[in-house]
């Protein structure tokens, strides 16, 4: 049976610690727990801030179908993404992915995967505000980023 993942689209920060305590505490089924924490780059300097928007609702929605997908492919015991919006400051949390499962590899992989799916498919668009000021450029999607999540078909 697959678990129910927990998908959250939020502006405030998560707490790692609380979150992996979620899917651990009281079980003995939990063989690995893997967490992927994905933070603000400061770009050599360059960079003051990352806006993250998002469509309401369709980012939830999608975010809990690729989590689904996840679920269906791997014996996860549990799942929680959550991913911010707002404006990010270099250093700060982004997006948290974490996987628990009886054993590691089925943990990893589905860590992965969400991963490399959250980066091509999530409706979020990113704007990079310049350290030096100004308006700042949105952020093209990477050709690396959709190579990487080919592997999963």
């Amino acid at each position: 049976m697959a678990v129910t993942p927990l998908v959250r689209v939020q502006a405030e920060d998560f707490d790692l610690q609380a979150e992996s305590l979620r899917l651990t505490e009281g079980r003995k089924d939990v063989g690995a727990l893997v967490t992927f924490t994905g933070l603000c780059r400061d770009e050599a300097g360059t960079l003051a801030a990352l806006e993250l928007e998002h469509y309401p609702g369709m980012a939830e929605a999608e975010l809990t179908r690729i989590a689904g997908e996840a679920a269906a492919r791997w014996p996860l015991t549990g799942l929680t993404v959550i991913h911010r919006f707002g404006k990010i400051a270099p250093g700060h949390n982004i997006v948290l992915v974490i996987t628990a499962s009886s054993h590691r590899r089925a943990a990893f992989e589905a860590a992965d995967f969400l991963m490399d799916y959250l980066k091509t498919r999530a409706p979020f668009w990113k704007k990079e505000h310049p350290a030096e000021g100004g308006s700042g450029a949105w952020v093209e999607a990477k050709t690396e980023d959709d190579t990487d999540a080919a592997r999963w078909t």
